[in-house]
């Protein structure tokens, strides 16, 4: 079977990890592959094999281009293949052969005000294009797949596969190192400033918790350059708590990510909407405490994980939360056993994928 795979996405963050630790896997079953992408960018990920060819593409996904002038030369490469695959929701227009695609939230519909009206119907468009044009759709859990049916079945029947998304390999290799590592008095937080990751909560339940004498200090983990004119609430909440209580790192490599995780007391992840969320099982793989918030997608994945739960946007109890757990009121060994350091790999995932692709 020869299988086209868009890797176009390579260098997006979330979805560039769930390709880059899925390919391997991909390419090691006994297939041929297209691989559709920037190759230098493709090569460079030391993919060397007789299966697979690679298609130099740097058309932008969700673009004009992809739509409407797609190039004839490369659709028809993918057109003579068995399938086609993306680990995201674009399709270029012209390809003939069956299509599968992942849709790993549907955020956009059910948390409209994070984008305009244009910009909510111009995804809602791909969304639907996506679930219209595919033969079946991965999702990264159940609640995702029963949003997506929600907002897209419209009464009808298409198959939603949950594929749950994993901790990289690296993360496992980097836990051996820091086997009882010293905690430091540090609170760490990982995502963006946008309204649905709920850091404008923890700001305000850490002001409280500083208040009651907490002497730790929070690490916010992610790109903050990008403020929107109504994200800057978020610095004006950072304000009284002075210039050592808050740290910004804005991007940092996954080694540095993983330093912080493994030093620190706590993490904290006060999401108010995911489809997976994987900060709080990397922090745990690590050997430090989670404490997250009671929404669907956190109940449904960590439903056998040591964590704690707090209701989302409750800045309140989540201050009383983190008191109770770095005061050692309520202490929480994490030394997760293979069962659930295991229970979710990109291998697991792959082969579900692979099931799905050859039936």
């Amino acid at each position: 079977m020869i299988i086209s795979v868009d890797c176009r996405y390579i260098d997006f963050s979330g979805i560039g990890v769930y390709l880059q630790e899925t390919l391997p896997f991909l390419l090691k079953s006994a297939n041929h592959f297209y691989l559709l992408g920037n190759k230098d960018r493709i090569e460079s990920f030391n993919i060397k094999s007789d299966n697979v060819v690679i298609i130099n593409c740097k058309i932008k996904p969700f673009s004009i281009r992809e739509l409407f002038f797609f190039p004839k030369d490369i659709l028809q490469l993918i057109n003579s293949s068995d399938l086609f695959y993306s680990p995201y929701f674009s399709i270029p227009l012209g390809i003939k052969v069956p299509v599968y695609t992942t849709i790993h939230d549907i955020i956009f519909p059910d948390v409209p005000e994070l984008v305009s009206k244009i910009g909510l119907s111009a995804r809602m468009f791909f969304y639907r294009r996506a679930y219209k044009r595919s033969l079946k759709v991965f999702t990264v859990s159940e609640f995702s797949k029963a949003r997506i049916e929600h907002h897209l079945g419209n009464g009808a029947a298409k198959p939603v596969v949950v594929t749950y998304s994993a901790v990289q390999p690296g993360l496992l290799a980097y836990r051996n190192k820091v086997q009882g590592i010293q905690k430091k008095n540090t609170i760490v937080f990982i995502g963006n400033i946008k309204k649905h990751k709920g850091l404008d909560c923890l700001l305000d339940a850490f002001l409280l918790a500083k208040k009651e004498q907490l002497p730790h200090r929070l690490i916010v983990i992610g790109e903050n350059e990008k403020f929107r004119t109504s994200d800057h609430e978020i610095m004006r909440k950072i304000k009284p708590l002075g210039n050592d209580a808050v740290l910004f790192t804005g991007f940092i490599p996954d080694e540095q990510v993983m330093m912080h995780l493994s030093e620190a007391s706590l993490l904290v992840q006060p999401s108010r909407y995911e489809g997976f969320g994987l900060p709080p099982l990397e922090a745990m793989v690590l050997g430090t405490s989670a404490l997250i918030s009671d929404i669907p997608a956190f109940r449904e994945i960590y439903v056998d994980f040591p964590v704690v739960f707090f209701r989302a946007g409750n800045a309140i109890e989540l201050k009383n939360k983190i008191m109770e757990i770095l005061f050692n009121k309520k202490p929480i060994k994490v030394d997760l056993q293979q069962e659930l350091l295991y229970k979710y790999t990109f291998e697991k995932t792959t082969q579900i994928v692979l099931k799905e692709l050859k039936s």
